[in-house]
């Protein structure tokens, strides 16, 4: 084996001839990434080391959180192979964040959470993250919040209602992400429940749900009936 090219696989069968072909939508995770790092090493073609690359880390979700030091401890992947998959994983990851979802109407717990989750799951800081909606559950707008616990003192419910009141919402939907990878409330995340939603019902703002993420899993505090 080279390491110029798939060569291993006859030319049509190589990931640039078929993404030629069919269109990137028909190509493997696997075979996408091969076209990225373009060459293999000297013991393994590029087909080969990008199924390596995959199965160290198990899926993209878990390849986006790898560091290039773990990158680089894979053999065949030196700095400029390392800093390309995260360059590439990093704009993958703000064209998903950039998609406008205004209007959307949130229509059950999996709308939300899956909002939620494609947001703020892969964040490694915690980070609280909220939907200001219409009286038809549409959305009006989403924003971060803030980074940081839910016990601090930035965690403040005025810093969502002030922009609920600037949008004209009817009503709020918040999540924050747990980066341990755990969807379990804390004490500190049911407080901080229930002070949002007394201040809500103060002012005629509703709180309609608060959400846990971690990776792609989530969980309702109000599913849980635990507000």
């Amino acid at each position: 084996m080279t390491g110029n090219s798939s060569r291993v696989l006859p030319r049509y069968e190589q990931p640039r001839e078929r993404l030629l072909r069919q269109g990137s939508k028909a190509l493997a995770d696997y075979e996408l990434l091969a076209i990225l790092l373009r060459t293999g090493s000297n013991k393994q073609s590029v087909v080969d080391l990008s199924l390596s690359v995959l199965q160290c880390f198990g899926d993209l979700a878990h390849l986006r959180q790898a560091s290039l030091r773990e990158l680089q401890s894979i053999q065949g992947v030196g700095p400029v192979k390392a800093l390309e998959i995260k360059a590439a994983l990093e704009l993958g990851e703000r064209l998903a964040c950039s998609h406008p979802i205004r209007g959307q109407a949130i229509r059950c717990v999996e709308d939300a959470g899956q909002v939620f989750a494609h947001r703020i799951g892969h964040c490694h800081q915690e980070k609280l993250y909220a939907l200001f909606l219409s009286t038809k559950n549409e959305i009006l707008k989403e924003k971060v919040i803030f980074a940081g616990g839910l016990n601090s003192s930035v965690a403040h419910p005025r810093e969502i209602f002030r922009e609920a009141v600037k949008e004209s919402a009817a009503r709020v939907m918040v999540a924050h992400n747990h980066p341990s990878g755990h969807t379990t409330p804390s004490q500190a995340d049911l407080a901080f429940t229930k002070r949002l939603k007394e201040c809500g019902e103060l002012i005629g703002i509703e709180l309609l749900d608060h959400f846990i993420v971690a990776d792609q899993d989530y969980v309702s505090l109000k599913e849980l009936r635990l507000m």
